[in-house]
């Protein structure tokens, strides 16, 4: 009898434990969803703010423009000043007999108004520098949008050259024809 006892109290201590994991189960199960939407939440506000959700400037830079894209008086807009070149015209380098020419007309921005009487004394050594290195493109070398980036950079290179230790701001193309 006593070990009927015991096998009984046994059978009874094995239903609790059966039950208790059962319940630690969901409480495991729970923890994890609680966790997972804490992570979730956490990603969503953390990229609502590298978007510039929670940005309190946004608001006041989306009112900055005002009608007709006028610039509110309380921004400093840096002036600026353009010299421009005659056109140029230059053969370019072709293989064969087939000749290809180039004209070009720019435009160069500084920021100070001095400089324009520098631009305009060394205004044929700048020439000189734009001739001889059109003379040395292929009309490959002025293709897409590359191409003329690369154009834009390398008239700034040679104008800042001759120029030094003055800088120029930008070369801005007015034309450009290649035939």
């Amino acid at each position: 009898m006593a070990d009927e006892e015991s096998e009984q109290l046994d059978d009874a201590g094995d239903g609790e434990d059966g039950e208790a994991s059962k319940g630690g189960g969901k409480g495991k199960l729970i923890i994890i969803v609680v966790a997972v939407v804490v992570v979730l939440l956490l990603g969503g506000a953390a990229t609502a703010y590298f978007f510039g959700l929670f940005d309190s400037n946004s608001t006041e830079q989306q009112n900055l423009v005002t009608k007709a894209g006028e610039v509110p008086e309380n921004d400093f807009v840096a002036p600026a000043f353009f010299y421009e070149l005659p056109e140029i015209a230059v053969n370019l380098n072709t293989i064969g007999r087939k000749a290809a020419r180039m004209k070009l007309s720019v435009s160069i921005e500084v920021s100070d108004p001095e400089l324009i009487p520098k631009l305009e004394a060394l205004l044929p050594r700048i020439i000189d520098n734009f001739q001889v290195y059109l003379r040395e493109l292929r009309v490959a070398d002025l293709k897409g949008s590359a191409g003329m980036y690369r154009l834009r950079e390398e008239l700034l290179t040679r104008v800042n050259s001759a120029i030094a230790p003055s800088k120029v701001k930008a070369i801005l193309f007015k034309e450009m024809l290649v035939q």
